[in-house]
């Protein structure tokens, strides 16, 4: 698995519509290599912005901004930080106060911590994921999933087309294990949990041998219903991006 941290996006596309830019943050998927590897013994950090009215934020660890600038949907990379307690605050880019996030952490050797930014501002939450290293058996991947979407009932994760499910249950801000698949490209789907209604599509999802992959559902529901011509289509364009993330549309 290379060493960098990458980020896929499963993107889904507005057709024939402008939207404006503070107008709509649908329901959406975003997906994260989480590299193990990487990982040299210490504790590493990194923030998911995932509350879908925050504006762009910068990360600060014991007072010293660490990352600037991310924006809804964005993944920061994980940054090295020394073992113990460690005070985390999230606030808006180029801004002290206020502090939209703060958390105090304890940070464990060999372990890489997610804090995922949920809900709307006026309710914003962390969310702590960790990853200890863990890794597939050859030919495998690992797969699980955060709701980070507020409006959205409990789903599941399944193979699309009436497939099996893969991550059952799931409600808002919860997130499950890390479960192994097999490596390869799949065409999976959101449903509502316990039913064969689908919310969202996600074509061409790929995991490769010994990837450690986080999947994360993004933005509201009811942005969706407010647009026209709106479809849902496989990723096709896949290029670099910022600090060597991986961008997918």
């Amino acid at each position: 698995m290379k060493a960098r941290a990458s980020v896929l996006f499963a993107g889904i596309v507005a057709l024939g519509l402008v939207v404006p830019i503070e107008a709509a943050t649908p329901l959406n998927a975003i997906l994260s290599i989480d590299d193990p590897e990487g990982n040299m013994g210490g504790a590493r950090v990194r923030v998911v912005h995932a509350s879908p009215d925050a504006p762009a934020v910068d990360v600060l660890v014991d007072d010293s901004i660490v990352s600037e600038n991310i924006e809804f949907e964005e993944i920061s990379e994980f940054v090295e930080v020394p073992t113990g307690t460690h005070n985390v605050k999230v606030v808006p880019t180029g801004a002290t106060e206020p502090v939209v996030i703060e958390a105090d952490l304890e940070l464990a050797a060999a372990t890489d911590y997610t804090v995922v930014a949920t809900d709307f501002l006026a309710n914003i939450t962390p969310i702590i994921l960790t990853a200890d290293g863990s890794t597939p058996t050859a030919g495998n991947a690992f797969l699980r999933f955060f709701h980070g979407s507020p409006d959205a009932p409990a789903v599941d994760i399944a193979v699309a087309g009436g497939g099996p499910v893969l991550i059952p249950n799931v409600a808002f801000q919860e997130f499950s294990a890390y479960g192994e698949v097999a490596a390869g490209t799949y065409d999976l789907e959101v449903r509502l949990a316990g039913t064969s209604d689908v919310a969202l599509s996600l074509p061409g999802v790929t995991v490769g041998d010994g990837d450690v992959v986080t999947a994360y559902a993004t933005g509201l529901v009811a942005d969706i219903g407010a647009m026209d011509n709106f479809y849902f289509i496989p990723a096709a364009a896949r290029g670099e991006g910022a600090r060597s993330s991986l961008w997918s549309s």
